[in-house]
């Protein structure tokens, strides 16, 4: 199956944001375009709208004259569902309530041809729901975009469980024709990218209902230790709070209750209070004007260590024995009977820091945790934590240890798997499973989650970067102190870390 022929018209029905940036996307592409929308006048005000992106893009020299007049050209808007009979895609992005959809598609089944393609942009419906409706479910697909389609590249091509494999492979096919970076995927609640980064948000919540640290703390933390773009908080005031829990909520419910996806409660406040982020000037944050931004926390300046005992290799935090070198403290070796494959530091006070692994440091005499990285060389904030008991002269050791290392340090509350760590750990758990149960390729689960939510890495990068045993040991450890079953590893998890290329061992 090829893409579809350019002379071939594209529809468009729902005239919203994602509706007109689907159409400008066809359009540019070189697709005759209709515009379909049930509210009178408004597929004609979106084709205004749409030409008046044309001119911006003619203005900064994306488009040429020529290639705007004949797109204007292409773009007709139409006032009633029979002015798409002919069409041989029609991409639907109305409201995201499932009988106005399947409505919908029975409607266009009596104007389409029955080998025309249909497809829904749903974001949070199943689309084998919606295609079950149909009286040729075989032609229906699921073409998720993401907001502004014009610019983001990425677009989950997903077939329902009735969706013919030639219909799947010609939607993405026309996505990749498009200009888009497609991504295939099985009928799965959140499909890739909304399944996959709920622990993104999950964990940022809990960490700060468990009152381990502050909106301003965590979102520092996930930017300037993990390398995510945006924090959580910030990103979900950005998304809208509504609308972030609404699609928690959704995948949640879809998956039965699943704890591992449970919606948080302090965002469910946050709802109930009319603070949506943005759009209503306050969410986590204050956005009003003249409102000032809280500061994370910053722990003061202190001393650094004259030294420290490397005890193991430090496993994903190995760069930091070169860095503390550079910084002119001297790293000493364990004593030979002392050496392992651990993740530890001895401090001159006795104390030891270490790397998050999923346990408490109440668990222990006197250890301060470090939080996972994405780089250490490049990281300027390393979030510590550590419990009431632990000497100050260790804490303070630890701090000025990675203060020396030119890094800004947050302490954070005692909570297992600290910020990033927990993060990664849930991410990589819930992209090996979608992976074990047929939904998408390593490959394209890591496309997907580096372009659909710009994250650092792919699930998949990350877990070869840290080891296939790392996100299930950490977790294990948190399912230990928290037995909620929201952290338990999956079964696929576990599979996972105990595949090699070769298994020597036999039973």
């Amino acid at each position: 199956m090829t893409a579809l022929d350019l002379s071939s018209p594209v529809a468009v029905v729902g005239t919203g944001t994602m509706g007109q940036g689907i159409a400008q996307v066809a359009l540019v592409a070189g697709h005759p375009v209709r515009l379909y929308d049930a509210a009178p006048g408004l597929a004609r005000k979106a084709a205004d709208a749409i030409g008046s992106r044309l001119d911006r893009l003619v203005e900064k020299e994306r488009l040429t004259a020529e290639e705007r007049d004949a797109a204007r050209a292409r773009l007709t808007p139409v006032d009633d569902l029979s002015g798409l009979a002919g069409c041989t895609l029609v991409v639907e992005a109305v409201v995201e309530r499932l009988d106005v959809k399947q409505e919908l598609f029975r409607a266009l089944e009596d104007v389409v041809a029955d080998d025309c393609l249909l497809a829904t942009n749903t974001s949070s419906l199943s689309v084998t729901a919606i295609g079950g409706a149909l009286r040729v479910p075989g032609r229906f697909v699921g073409l998720h975009f993401f907001n502004p389609a014009p610019l983001l590249p990425l677009v989950e091509v997903v077939s329902g469980f009735a969706t013919d494999f030639g219909a799947a492979t010609r939607a993405y096919e026309t996505a990749r024709a498009w200009g888009k970076t497609p991504v295939a995927c099985a009928d799965t609640p959140g499909f890739i990218v909304n399944r996959v980064a709920r622990p993104f948000y999950a964990e940022a919540f809990a960490v700060y209902e468990a009152q381990g640290a502050d909106p301003a703390t965590v979102d520092a933390v996930l930017r300037e230790s993990g390398g995510f773009r945006m924090g959580a908080f910030e990103l979900t005031d950005l998304i809208g709070q509504d609308v972030n829990e609404s699609v928690t909520h959704s995948v949640w419910q879809a998956f039965f209750q699943d704890v591992r996806f449970r919606p948080s409660l302090a965002q469910r406040r946050l709802v109930e209070s009319g603070r949506l982020g943005h759009k209503t000037g306050h969410g986590w944050y204050d956005h009003r004007e003249g409102a000032e931004r809280p500061e994370p926390h910053t722990a003061e300046p202190a001393e650094p260590p004259a030294y420290v005992v490397a005890e193991g290799g430090l496993g994903p935090a190995a760069e930091l024995l070169d860095l503390i070198r550079e910084a002119g403290i001297e790293v000493r070796e364990a004593e030979e009977d002392e050496e392992d494959e651990g993740t530890r530091l001895a401090l001159p006070s006795g104390g030891q820091l270490v790397l998050a692994d999923g346990q408490l440091s109440a668990e222990f005499a006197d250890v301060v945790y470090f939080d996972l990285a994405l780089d250490y060389r490049k990281a300027t904030r390393i979030a510590l934590s550590h419990a009431g008991h632990t000497s100050s002269e260790t804490v303070a050791q630890a701090t000025g240890l990675f203060q020396a290392l030119g890094k800004k340090v947050s302490v954070i509350g005692d909570v297992p798997g600290m910020i990033v760590a927990r993060t990664v750990a849930r991410i990589i758990d819930l992209a090996v499973e979608a992976v074990a149960q047929g939904v998408a390729t390593e490959e394209d689960v890591d496309t997907a989650m580096r372009l659909g939510v710009n994250y650092p890495l792919g699930p998949f990068e990350w877990s070869r970067r840290l080891g296939r045993g790392w996100a299930g040991a950490l977790l294990d450890e948190m399912h230990e102190v928290d037995p909620c079953g929201r952290y338990a590893p999956s079964l696929a998890l576990y599979r996972y870390a105990c595949a090699t290329d070769q298994r020597e061992d036999t039973p």
